[in-house]
């Protein structure tokens, strides 16, 4: 089990479009693997591989009651959304002791290619539709607080800017 370190906003990687994968090899195996010991660490129901520095578009979903249900997404893409929106508080480990709430589509599909490489398009409702959606927006780039105003984003940044100093002054070990 390998869980990595989360990379604080604003870091570029987590604004910088994450690079297709082509195959699923090894490598990319274990990458995936790394984010769902970090997600079950946290804990959270989601992870794009930018969160933790690697710049290709991975991502793990398990929004499962039990866990152990990770659902590995590599070049995932929403081909089909739900009108009706679903609101939710989310955060990301990235800005650390703030969240807000974010509409987005109740479900989506979405097509990826999965851990044995075969292409496919799976249906995500509730709770993993969002998931889905906000590890794809680290996919590409975004952050929770991209879909907020810029006040309220502002806002936000600097509070968890502000824990981060704390947190890192109060640190012991460092």
């Amino acid at each position: 089990m390998t869980v990595r370190h989360c990379i604080p906003y604003p870091d570029k990687r987590l604004k910088t479009k994450a690079e297709p994968v082509t195959e699923i090899t090894d490598e990319v195996r274990a990458v995936w693997q790394d984010m769902i010991d970090t997600m079950d660490a946290m804990p959270g129901v989601g992870m794009g591989a930018p969160q933790i520095g690697v710049g290709l578009q991975l991502a793990v979903v398990d929004a499962s009651e039990d866990r152990g249900r990770a659902v590995r997404m590599a070049n995932p893409e929403v081909l089909h959304a739900s009108v009706q929106l679903r609101e939710h508080e989310e955060a990301s480990p990235n800005l650390p002791g703030v969240s807000a709430k974010v509409k987005r589509p109740r479900a989506v599909t979405v097509r990826f290619m999965n851990e044995e490489g075969a292409v496919v398009e799976q249906d995500f409702v509730g709770l993993w539709a969002t998931s889905v959606q906000h590890q794809i927006d680290h996919l590409n780039g975004k952050l929770f607080v991209d879909h907020l105003s810029k006040m309220k984003r502002d806002m936000l940044v600097k509070k968890s800017r502000k824990i981060m100093a704390a947190s890192k002054s109060s640190c012991s070990c460092c």
